[in-house]
């Protein structure tokens, strides 16, 4: 699946890990995804929408 939100267009960041040896390697920041059943043109359809749009209100369940 990826990582993508319909409604904002939320997309993964990338950074670094840094552990206490100090050994950098890179990593991936992946935003909360949740697949909901929203109410899109007033017919209920599958979309990923990120928990912060569920939240906020921008999804109608």
């Amino acid at each position: 699946m990826a990582a993508v939100c319909d409604i904002c267009d939320k997309k993964p960041t990338f950074g670094n890990n840094r552990p206490w040896s100090r050994k950098i390697t890179k990593r991936r920041f992946d935003p909360n995804i949740q697949r909901v059943r929203a109410v899109v043109n007033g017919t209920p359809k599958r979309i990923n929408a990120c928990t912060g749009c569920i939240k906020a209100g921008k999804v109608t369940r």
